[in-house]
């Protein structure tokens, strides 16, 4: 191996993971190669790539994950190396081995590290003979219910129940009480054997108020070790990272080295090289004592705050480390410069238990400046489905210190706008403001806690006057035949306003239109006369109501107006009047509509069929979570889709019509 830079690098991912990587491979001059499936023809990353191939249909055994199709590309292309990025196949010691068979670089560590690093009971022993301490526990290969039941006490409870193989938290359970310990062993072993395909478990003792706390580390292959210090990962919801940054506010310097050595050695246990994170967990009440939870053999998702906070390009290094050459640094040379945090954007509804959201990104704006950075997937005319990951994009920023970083997050994520589809930002602002956070008294159930406090902002009167606003002046023509054809409002007997009756969130209301969009009159249900001037000039919006100005980011899907401002994104959508007239519709009539993008997995019912309320009608399934749609109501079943059909959030999947005798 020469230590001369590849030609050409295959990016083995998708979405801000490939943009991210695309972006340092250009500026080194390696030629890039995306790949993509179906879904993705039109994405970000296959147009910012030197070359696109494409992989397969949707589906990720299809595509992203298909060993096959990505050998097939590499050899189309020419390409000398793959990068993975982070998901899919970037810890699969399968497609490393396949990568070497055809003499084609992996840019990451060896099939060893990454076979042993992938089961956590060989990663324990592993660490355990360098003098990497772990959490107290019994893991061994092949441990029956009973061995666990039997050994749980010398543990000591709480014990945490984990799975050998996988990750994400799938089957993993914390037992309070030694009755609870067989039923919870049943179910977990379901879980991980669904998941992963491999039942195996384990038992370490539960590590109360805990932290996450990982270290990434850079390894060559020519026995160069370091580590550039570590970050704080504790702000999660069920077991997914959120929001990470750089340092941890709670480690004093003594601890950070020790935790640093800790982790270098984690790396020499299995000859590791290129860049990993080693996990630990650590006690909020000792600090000062951490144990290790495993290594994730590949760049993680939150990399970027370590970027920010020691200047140093992870992608690079692992590029050239996998090329042959030396790291260009020692341990003496790594600086932490002031404090770096990062935000995940993801397409979930906060409002609605998080359910994963979808649709087309029909606007677009993302924050800039200084200490601000954005790792994103997104351009207007992406379409988010149901078929990946739900995250979109990274917000980061960095400061000199840690107050003057969360400040600038906040404010970079007011700044941060996707229309077209519900995002969680609003939530992680509501986050950042929270007293724990802001004095960093941070632990893993925290977010979990926080959860039921939060309640989406519900749109203002100005949100729905400039909703009505910008559709008024769309409908305005330019060059009118008569006054007739004007919507003013204006009539020889009087003022007839323009009236829209109009839905944001768990709000319905009427707006009321007199004069011309850029000088009107607008009132809210029963609400007061307000005097109105609008300005739009494309996407942008600006209005004035009884003197107080706002400025809006504005786009249209349909009969929706998505609309940006003041930190916040609002959907406000034109109604249809309800029937007033008995014969217009049954006061009890249902309809089920999908509350996520996703596929039908079931059907409960056949077209036609009576039903009593309660009866599962549709099962929609996205991101691996299933939501069972049930009949609201006594009636009669009138089905709009299929099993296996693709339907989008908000799509009426079924209609009841209501009986007039309840069903028996």
């Amino acid at each position: 191996m020469t230590d001369k830079l590849f030609d050409t690098v295959l990016v083995a991912n998708r979405g801000e993971i490939a943009v991210r990587v695309i972006r340092t491979l250009r500026a080194i001059g390696i030629r890039s190669v995306a790949v993509f499936s179906d879904a993705d023809a039109g994405a970000r990353h296959v147009a910012e790539a030197d070359v696109a191939v494409r992989l397969g249909p949707a589906p990720v055994r299809q595509s992203y994950l298909c060993i096959e199709a990505l050998l097939d590309a590499i050899r189309r292309t020419g390409a000398q190396a793959v990068h993975p990025g982070y998901g899919f196949l970037s810890e699969n010691a399968d497609f490393a081995a396949a990568l070497d068979e055809a003499g084609v670089v992996f840019i990451g560590p060896p099939v060893g590290a990454i076979r042993t690093m992938g089961d956590k009971i060989s990663a324990k022993a592993a660490v355990s003979q360098f003098g990497v301490p772990v959490v107290p526990g019994i893991s061994r290969p092949g441990l029956t219910d009973d061995e666990l039941v039997a050994g749980a006490a010398e543990v000591g409870f709480p014990v945490l129940v984990k799975p050998s193989a996988g990750g994400g938290g799938k089957g993993m359970r914390v037992v309070q009480e030694p009755d609870e310990l067989p039923a919870a062993l049943i179910s977990a072993r379901r879980e991980a054997a669904s998941a992963f395909g491999d039942d195996t478990l384990f038992l370490e003792r539960f590590v109360l108020n805990p932290r996450h706390i990982e270290v990434q580390v850079l390894a060559d292959r020519h026995g160069n070790v370091v580590h550039l210090g570590e970050r704080e990962c504790s702000l999660q919801r069920r077991h997914q990272k959120v929001i990470e940054e750089a340092p941890s506010p709670l480690l004093d310097a003594e601890t950070r080295a020790r935790i640093g050595a800790a982790a270098c050695d984690t790396a020499r246990s299995v000859d590791y090289t290129g860049a990993g994170t080693v996990e630990f967990i650590v006690s909020a009440d000792r600090p000062d004592e951490f144990f290790f939870m495993e290594m994730n053999t590949r760049l993680q998702v939150e990399h970027p705050v370590t970027e920010m906070v020691t200047g140093h390009d992870l992608v690079e290094h692992q590029v050239r480390i996998a090329a042959g050459q030396r790291l260009p640094i020692a341990q003496d040379d790594i600086r932490l410069d002031g404090h770096a945090i990062e935000a995940r954007v993801y397409a979930e509804d906060p409002g609605r238990q998080f359910l994963p959201t979808g649709g087309d990104v029909i606007g677009l704006r993302e924050p800039a400046g200084a200490g601000v950075r954005v790792d994103s997937g997104l351009r207007v005319g992406t379409v988010v489905g149901s078929d990946y990951d739900p995250m979109l994009a990274k917000v980061i920023t960095h400061a000199e210190d840690r107050a003057a970083a969360l400040r600038a997050l906040d404010a970079a994520l007011a700044d941060t706008a996707v229309l077209g589809l519900t995002t969680n930002v609003e939530f992680l602002r509501f986050l950042l403001a929270d007293p724990d956070v802001a004095a960093g008294r941070l632990d893993t159930g925290l977010l979990d806690r926080r959860m039921p406090d939060f309640v989406p902002a519900a749109a203002r009167d100005e949100d729905l006057i400039a909703a009505a606003c910008y559709r008024w002046s769309c409908s305005w023509p330019a060059a009118p035949d008569s006054p007739w054809e004007v919507p003013s409002g204006w009539r020889i007997a009087g003022a007839a306003p323009l009236t829209l009756r109009l839905r944001a969130g768990d709000r319905t209301d009427h707006v009321s239109l007199t004069g011309t969009p850029s000088a009107a009159t607008a009132a809210v249900e029963d609400g007061p006369r307000r005097a109105v001037v609008t300005r739009c000039d494309g996407d942008r919006l600006a209005i004035t109501v009884d003197g107080l100005r706002s400025e809006y980011l504005v786009a249209t899907h349909g009969e929706q107006v998505w609309l940006a401002a003041a930190g916040r994104v609002t959907m406000v959508e034109e109604v249809r009047e309800a029937p007033v007239r008995p014969d217009d519709a049954h006061a009890g009539d249902a309809e089920l509509t999908s509350p996520m993008p996703g596929a039908v997995v079931a059907i409960g019912v056949e077209d036609g069929a009576a039903v009593t309320a309660g009866t599962v009608v549709v099962t929609v399934e996205a991101m691996k979570m299933e939501h069972a749609l049930s009949a609201p109501v006594d009636g009669v079943v009138d089905l709009l889709v299929a099993a296996g059909e693709q339907v989008k959030v908000g799509q009426v999947l079924a209609r009841i019509t209501a009986s007039e005798e309840p069903q028996s």
